[in-house]
């Protein structure tokens, strides 16, 4: 999802360019040897990562192996086969799951390896961190400006609507759109909804990263985050995507199922004073991922 918004983004920001997008059928990019291949072969100027194996709790829980290996793979392969390639820019997408679980306050980049992390995404946690220090280990040690980006969870069209990959909001999409299709009255959410989270559109992370590729980020930190600085309960969640679907019955809550970390909210100040700016609040938004999930998405 936010790599095809970042690729828009580029596209309307700096139309000339030329990017290189390749898919997994061209390039495997858990093979080193044909990463460090391909990076040789075009010598970009710069890469964005934003490969990976992503998914939500349930894909998580029933794969950490696979979250692990692959997303280390991945990570280690882009980042050194790039600076293999004397790739001088490279922006990291990390991921809000490299944060301590548990932590009351707004999560600050410092904090990240400040405590234990929540169970039900480790793997792929411990991967984000891995690329994310790895970047920082060769800025300093080779002086390569290799930052890494943290947004929050994030929505909107091309994300995986469905109940293996999906996150919160998308797959609440998904069940609150059935239930109006099949005029039930009830839909499930896992845990007590009280959880919290903070959801950024992803156009606007998109937008500042494309901005961030044309101009000299050697000052920039190690590590930013980027979240729109409001969070809100899943029940919450559930109620405006409600709203703008036009359900109007009730919800039931199965707390057996996993409900992730408590509260997860992004201090990103940092990243304001290198001009984010998120533009799109969560209605807005969510009509927008909404209808394109009617669209293009639903089937009947």
């Amino acid at each position: 999802m936010l790599g095809i918004a970042i690729v828009r983004a580029l596209r309307e920001v700096a139309p000339d360019d030329e990017l290189l997008t390749p898919g997994s059928a061209e390039l495997d990019l858990t093979d080193s040897h044909q990463v460090r291949e391909y990076a040789g072969d075009h010598r970009p100027d710069l890469t964005i990562h934003a490969a990976g194996r992503v998914g939500g709790i349930a894909a998580n829980v029933a794969d950490p192996v696979g979250f692990l290996t692959d997303n280390m793979a991945i990570g280690m392969n882009v980042i050194e086969a790039s600076h293999d390639a004397n790739v001088p820019k490279l922006i990291n997408i990390g991921s809000s799951c490299m944060y301590p679980k548990d932590h009351a306050e707004r999560l600050r980049e410092e904090d990240v390896l400040s405590g234990r992390l929540e169970p039900t995404n480790e793997g792929y946690a411990i991967a984000k961190i891995a690329a994310d220090r790895l970047c920082e280990y060769l800025s300093t040690q080779y002086g390569a400006a290799y930052r890494t980006v943290i947004p929050s969870n994030l929505y909107g069209p091309g994300d995986h609507f469905d109940e293996q990959r999906g996150h919160l909001i998308a797959n609440a999409i998904r069940k609150v759109d059935a239930a109006v299709q099949q005029g039930l009255d009830r839909v499930l959410i896992w845990g007590d909804g009280t959880a919290r989270r903070e959801f950024t559109y992803v156009d606007d992370v998109a937008r500042w990263i494309a901005t961030l590729a044309h101009q000299d980020i050697t000052a920039l930190p190690p590590r930013v985050n980027a979240g729109i600085g409001v969070d809100y309960t899943v029940t919450e969640f559930y109620e405006h995507i409600a709203a703008a679907a036009g359900y109007r019955g009730g919800f039931e809550y199965d707390t057996g199922r996993p409900a992730g970390m408590a509260r997860k909210l992004m201090d990103s100040s940092l990243a304001r004073e290198h001009g984010w700016a998120p533009v799109i609040q969560l209605d807005e938004g969510l009509e927008l991922t909404l209808e394109h999930y009617r669209r293009e998405v639903r089937v009947g």
